[in-house]
């Protein structure tokens, strides 16, 4: 792997040292015994570091390899792996589905999903759902097949998906209930922070049925953050590079503000500190580690004492 051969050849990795440590908490992986272990889990970065392992996060495999060898944190790695991977196979999507026939020969002729998704560089998941819907199988029965391998009849196409399941670690059902997880957890970080203080809001949920494109938190009463008062708090459980910030500002961010007012979005995993996103006016953008206990917003928004917290459904939280 390229990634490899650059670090083992002593590249250049000056951006990988920080003076500031922010370190949100992760739920997912045990800390790295890597001596450079405390870099893994801060929360900003700088550009050209992030630059840098996105462009060495080429496999699943680099993802073991950097947290190994630099201190990363894996899902720290995930996070901007998938974020390569789906803007790569977005860009790529139908250039690869016109090839499709090719490859569905190449399939018949005895090679497999995942050798032909490898040779291509593209997701196995995606490659097999083309070449089969070239078979003519419906994509309801691909996703009940690749699901299930079990309901496959044919004992060679079910072992072949089972490998293509194993393989892919993003648009598999598994690596998607992954990414599910992951903003669920974030959403619960974000819960647990306005329970905590008494806070009262309404939920993505709540407001679904009311408004077309809802934060995942519209505060009944606003915390002052930044120099405004912060109505709605978005949870991102992703990094902030400026392609992502730049997304979430025109498809949320800019919406959020124009119907609720000033807000605040939270990446858990971080974002470019030394780039200018221009977000809205009176929008804060905010890191994990502001939530932690001794961050700045949990200061500014101190939690009360136990006995005066009380955490009720969220169906009962805002009218």
């Amino acid at each position: 792997m390229r990634a490899r051969r650059r670090i083992l050849a002593g590249e250049d990795r000056s951006g990988l040292a920080h003076d500031n440590d922010h370190s949100p908490r992760n739920v997912y992986v045990q800390p790295s015994p890597h001596p450079r272990a405390r870099i893994c889990c801060r929360a900003l970065m700088k550009l050209a570091e992030y630059q840098d392992l996105y462009s060495k996060l080429e496999t699943a495999e680099d993802i073991d390899f950097l947290a190994e060898n630099a201190g990363y944190d894996r899902e720290l790695l995930l996070v901007i792996h998938t974020q390569r991977v789906v803007r790569d196979t977005t860009k790529r999507f139908y250039r690869v589905k016109d090839q499709v026939r090719r490859l569905a020969h190449q399939w018949r002729s005895g090679q497999s999903f995942v050798e032909i998704a490898r040779n291509i560089a593209f997701p196995p998941t995606l490659t097999a759902l083309m070449i089969l819907e070239q078979q003519k199988v419906p994509r309801k029965q691909f996703w009940r097949y690749i699901t299930d391998p079990t309901k496959v009849g044919d004992p060679k196409l079910r072992r072949e998906l089972e490998e293509v399941a194993r393989a892919d670690i993003i648009y598999s059902p598994e690596g998607s209930a992954k990414q599910y997880e992951r903003g669920r957890w974030g959403e619960s970080k974000l819960f647990a922070w306005l329970d905590e203080r008494a806070i009262e809001y309404r939920t993505e949920k709540d407001l679904r049925k009311q408004y077309e494109k809802t934060p995942d938190t519209l505060l009944k009463t606003p915390i002052e953050w930044d120099g405004s008062k912060k109505f709605w708090i978005e949870s991102k459980a992703t990094f902030g590079d400026p392609v992502e910030i730049r997304r979430h500002i025109r498809k949320q961010l800019l919406p959020y503000t124009d119907m609720f007012g000033d807000g605040l979005v939270v990446y858990w995993f971080g974002y470019t500190e030394d780039v200018d996103h221009r977000p809205p006016e009176g929008v804060t953008i905010a890191d994990g580690s502001a939530f932690d206990e001794g961050g700045e917003i949990s200061v500014a928004v101190p939690k009360l004492a136990p006995e005066v917290v009380t955490v009720r459904p969220a169906s009962d939280r805002v009218p």
